[in-house]
């Protein structure tokens, strides 16, 4: 399957007030854990420079995952021949399904612990992702990839899950793992990460949005359906990347333990969020943040 095949991670864009992300091909190793890629940002305010752009315009970047066809060819000549070849080479390269990809938070652990190893899910906790895992499968699709952040509660919320859907291969991602992505706009008072930390978690969790949150491939015949199971922080901004709304406001939402976030991404790249944390599935004694 592709999704079974080494990740990826695409290059950020050039300019002086872009984001540049570096980064090797990331490889999954026998135990279907995925390394994180070698990433490097560049000082300024973490947003790459187009969606700058598009957010001065007030316009929508139908090109924000640079999978339009018209940017995939470079036709060589100026005449009809030529027009006529580019108009067939446009439609081979017409992205053909959609990919639906659930965002999973995880569950509730124990935030008395010091160390991720010991940061366990709490027995509520693995009461939500039980009841999550529920809901995904009365969803009756035919999902296709199951991938989790190394982080030991994600990895457990996705291990319960997995038992709803059995067929399903789990993989393991570093770059999934939880972090301060971009500076909070507003500030907030309470969370106040170091300079170094936006620097180098908003790096990896960028790579993260490229690899994962893009149109179909050109290959890809079916419409997908992938479950994603990481942190709030990666979550919210992930959904104002995806939505080109302003990324620093990614705070301003509350997503709870367990909750599904599911988006949409058509082939022309419009991008549809069609839920952001519900856990409508549970009973309010069992709802935690």
């Amino acid at each position: 399957m592709a999704f079974r095949k080494a990740f990826q991670v695409a290059c950020g864009i050039a300019g002086t007030a872009a984001v540049v992300v570096a980064a090797a091909a990331s490889q999954r190793g026998g135990d279907g854990r995925v390394e994180a890629a070698a990433v490097s940002w560049s000082p300024g305010t973490g947003v790459p420079s187009v969606d700058l752009e598009q957010r001065a315009g007030g316009g929508w970047d139908s090109n924000w995952d640079k999978r339009e066809p018209i940017s995939l060819i470079k036709p060589n000549k100026k005449n009809k021949e030529a027009a006529e070849d580019l108009s067939t080479q446009l439609e081979n390269y017409k992205v053909k399904a959609t990919r639906h990809i659930f965002l999973i938070r995880h569950s509730q652990y124990d935030l008395t612990a010091t160390t991720d190893k010991e940061r366990i899910l709490t027995s509520l906790g693995r009461e939500q992702a039980e009841l999550t895992g529920q809901r995904l499968a009365s969803l009756g699709l035919n999902y296709d990839a199951l991938i989790h952040s190394s982080m030991t509660r994600a990895k457990e919320t996705a291990t319960i899950i997995s038992k709803y859907l059995p067929d399903l291969d789990m993989m393991s991602c570093d770059l999934l793992r939880e972090g301060a992505p971009i500076e909070p706009v507003p500030p907030v008072s309470h969370w106040k990460p170091e300079a170094m930390q936006y620097h180098e978690d908003g790096a990896r969790i960028e790579a993260a949005f490229r690899r994962y949150i893009h149109r179909a491939d050109l290959k890809q015949q079916n419409d997908s359906y992938e479950i994603i199971v990481c942190h709030a922080n990666v979550i919210r901004y992930f959904v104002c990347r995806a939505l080109q709304f302003p990324p620093e406001g990614w705070l301003r939402m509350c997503l709870n333990n367990g909750s599904i976030t599911w988006l949409t991404i058509r082939p022309n790249g419009r991008v549809a969020l069609r839920t952001l944390g519900d856990t409508g599935f549970m009973p309010p004694d069992k709802l935690t943040r």
